[in-house]
C-alpha cells in the first residue's frame, strides 16, 4: 500500500509511528522540518509544496491532526471519487479516526475501522449507508477488485438502498447471505448486476464487472497493434463481454517478440503470457483445430488453448478478424458479501 502519514506536532509524530507500525512498515511519515528524524521526513512550509505530489502518488493519506488542516491541504487536488486517494484524519492521541475522502471506493472507511481497532480508538464514519447499516456497494466492489460501470448509477443505488431493498442479479454463484438492503432479483426500477456481460436487467442498472476473462490471441507476423485492438473490440462486442472483464492476454511462445501483441497489452494494461507448444498441446478440451496452424506452430489451436491456460471454460470460440484470431475463456468466480 502506498501510504503517506502527515503529522504536525511531536505527539503527532509519535502517533504516526504507531500508525505505521500497525498498517504498513513501508509507509512514509512527513512532518515540519523541526520534527525530522531518521524515521520522519521533514518538509519546509507551505504544506502545499508537499501535498501536490503526495496526492498523486498515495493510495491512502493519513493526517494526524485536525480535520481543518486536512481539508485545506487536499482541497485544491480533489477530483473524483474514482481516482482520489482515501484520506483519513486521526487526532494527536489516536482516539478518533475519521475518513473524510474516498471512504468507499478509495478504502478510507475500511482503513479507519482497521486503524481504530489497532490503536484502541473509535472509527467515526459519516457515510449514510454505514451509519444506517445498509450495503455500501461501491466499497464492496472496490474491495473485490470489480469495475464499477456508471458512477451515477452507483450514487442512485446508494440513495435508493436507504429507502428500500433493491435487487441483485449475478452471473456467478453467490456463496453467502445477501447484504442488508438487497434481495435476489432481475427486474425492477433500479438494481445491481454482477457479471462480465454487458447486461442491464433493471430500468437503471449498476453493473459491477469482475476481471476474470482471459483473452487468447493469434496473429500473423508483423500485425500492428491497431489491427489487434480492432479484432479484440469486435469480438468483445459480438460476445457482449465488457472490456473491464479482461484480466490477461495470452498466446504462444513463438509470438513473445511480436511488437503488435506487446504494444496492445501495454496500452490495455493487461499482463500478457506466452506458452510453449507443449503446454498448449497438453490442455484437454474441444478446440477449433487448424492443420495450417499446426504446421506453423506445432499446436492445432493457439488462441483457444492459450485462453484456456488457467481458466475453467471457453466462453467464445476462435474468431478470425483480418488475420487476428481471438478467443475468450473465463475463470470460476463467486460472489461473497
Amino acid at each position: 500500500m502506498k501510504l503517506a502519514i502527515l503529522a504536525f506536532t511531536r505527539n503527532g509524530c509519535d502517533t504516526a509511528e504507531k500508525i505505521r507500525a500497525c498498517l504498513a512498515p513501508e509507509a512514509r511519515i512527513y512532518a515540519p522540518e523541526k520534527f525530522a528524524s531518521d524515521t520522519v521526513e521533514g518538509y519546509a512550509p507551505p504544506l502545499s509544496t508537499l501535498m501536490e505530489p503526495l496526492f498523486g502518488w498515495a493510495e491512502q493519506l493519513i493526517f494526524v491532526g485536525s480535520c481543518g488542516i486536512a481539508v485545506r491541504a487536499i482541497a485544491p487536488y480533489v477530483r473524483s471519487k474514482k481516482t482520489d486517494p482515501g484520506v483519513t484524519v486521526v487526532d494527536d492521541r489516536g482516539e478518533h479516526v475519521i475518513p473524510i475522502l474516498s471512504g468507499h471506493i478509495g478504502g478510507a472507511n475500511a482503513l479507519a475501522r482497521t486503524l481504530a481497532a489497532a490503536l484502541g480508538g473509535e472509527a467515526v464514519l459519516t457515510t449514510a449507508t454505514d451509519v444506517n447499516h445498509r450495503f455500501a456497494v461501491d466499497e464492496w466492489a472496490a474491495g473485490k477488485g470489480l469495475t464499477i460501470r456508471g458512477m451515477k448509477a452507483a450514487k442512485d443505488v446508494a440513495a435508493a438502498i436507504l429507502e428500500k431493498d433493491i435487487p441483485i442479479s449475478c452471473e456467478f454463484p453467490i456463496i453467502s447471505a445477501l447484504p442488508e438492503g438487497c434481495y435476489a432479483g432481475d427486474r425492477g426500477e433500479i438494481g445491481i448486476h454482477i457479471g462480465v456481460h454487458v447486461r442491464s436487467p433493471f430500468t437503471e442498472t449498476l453493473r459491477l464487472v469482475p476481471p476474470v476473462v482471459q483473452l487468447g490471441l493469434g496473429c500473423r507476423r508483423g500485425t500492428p497493434r491497431e489491427k489487434i485492438e480492432f479484432a479484440v473490440e469486435s469480438v468483445l462486442a459480438e460476445a457482449g463481454v465488457d472490456r473491464a472483464a479482461l484480466c490477461c492476454a495470452a498466446s504462444i511462445e513463438l509470438k513473445e517478440d511480436e511488437e503488435g501483441l506487446l504494444s496492445f497489452a501495454r496500452e490495455r494494461g493487461l499482463p500478457i503470457r506466452f506458452y510453449s507448444a507443449e503446454t498448449l498441446r497438453a490442455l484437454p478440451g474441444d478446440f477449433t483445430v487448424s492443420d495450417f496452424v499446426r504446421s506453423v506452430t506445432g499446436v492445432d489451436s493457439v488462441c483457444e488453448r492459450a485462453a484456456m491456460v488457467g481458466a475453467d471454460r471457453l466462453i467464445w470460440k476462435k474468431t478470425a478478424v483480418d488475420g487476428v484470431t481471438v478467443a475468450l475463456a473465463i475463470r470460476n468466480w463467486e460472489a461473497e458479501f
